[in-house]
């Protein structure tokens, strides 16, 4: 991560549902109750800050997890145990840093630490997300279904990563 950035508490809750906004197309809408849902029921609720701020931030939750999210109840069919990233998103000016590697690692390293043996979420497939499939396939994931969601509306396709990589 570059000098003068650090990884911390998600606790500003505007500047996260301001970047959050801007991303609603691959991450769908939240507003302050549903991202305090969120965190309160979160493995890991972080972000990353830097000069200007609030430049990444990333939440998981895992299996136990009261969430409605069709992804998150496809994952809690198949697997008895994981830890599933609802969203992570980087500022756009702030892509490159490895900012969302850096979160990415944290919760690797939390999901071991409390058992999960898997982490697991998705990437739209329609509207598709490139930049998202090659993120984490360079992070090992690997594909493990599919589904269309919101009417048909939205592909996404479900991944999966072992913790012990």
């Amino acid at each position: 991560m570059p000098p003068g950035y650090a990884i911390g508490p998600l606790d500003d809750i505007a500047a996260v549902l301001a970047l959050n906004a801007a991303h609603a197309a691959e991450t769908s809408h939240l507003d302050e109750a549903g991202l305090r849902a969120l965190i309160d029921q979160s493995v890991l609720a972080a972000a990353v800050t830097g000069p200007e701020g609030l430049a990444a931030f990333l939440l998981a939750l895992d299996q136990a997890a009261a969430y409605a999210s069709p992804n998150f109840r496809w994952f809690q069919a198949r697997y008895p145990r994981f830890v599933y990233v609802d969203r992570i998103v980087t500022a756009p000016a702030q892509r490159g840093r490895g900012l969302a590697r850096a979160l990415y690692e944290a919760l690797f390293a939390q999901a071991q630490a409390s058992g999960h043996d898997r982490v697991a979420c998705e990437v739209n497939r329609r509207p598709p997300n490139p930049a998202s499939d090659a993120f984490h396939a360079a992070l090992g994931f690997t594909e493990v279904g599919s589904a269309e969601i919101l009417g048909g509306a939205k592909t996404v396709r479900y991944l999966l990563r072992e913790t012990g990589r």
